[in-house]
């Protein structure tokens, strides 16, 4: 039987005194929402990414780095791309994180850094272990 001491407590963000009260709302609700730590997640996991406008696929390759698609412009087919992370519609990003209610940001190889619109759902299809 599993305990508590058993189960991994999750890293959530500690509201910072150096930081204004908008911000560390926004922070909070970002973990509220929910959403997709990068830094948890292993090489070769399958995301779907859904946005108002858009279902992107993404296939996180680690350090970062992940092949995305779903843009008919951008990535029609899978594009090796840098995942930034996610912001509130402005120049403040929370990096390595895509979550519900913000926009994803990444680097693409031609075009200049790609965000998208609103993320309304994120699922995640976990790798096997290598």
């Amino acid at each position: 039987m599993k305990t508590a001491a058993d189960i991994p407590q999750p890293r959530l963000f500690q509201p910072s005194p150096h930081l204004s009260d908008a911000v560390n709302r926004n922070i909070v609700q970002s973990e509220i929402e929910g959403g997709v730590h990068l830094r948890d997640v292993l090489p070769g996991t399958v995301l779907e990414v859904e946005t108002e406008n858009r279902a992107y696929t993404i296939r996180y390759e680690g350090c970062g780095r992940a092949f995305i698609s779903g843009h008919p412009v951008f990535c029609p087919e899978p594009t090796l791309v840098t995942i930034h992370g996610s912001t509130w519609g402005g120049s403040m990003i929370k990096s390595d994180y895509i979550g519900r209610g913000m926009h994803l940001e990444f680097g693409h190889p031609t075009y200049m850094p790609i965000t998208t619109s609103m993320i309304v759902q994120v699922r995640a299809e976990i790798a096997a272990a290598r």
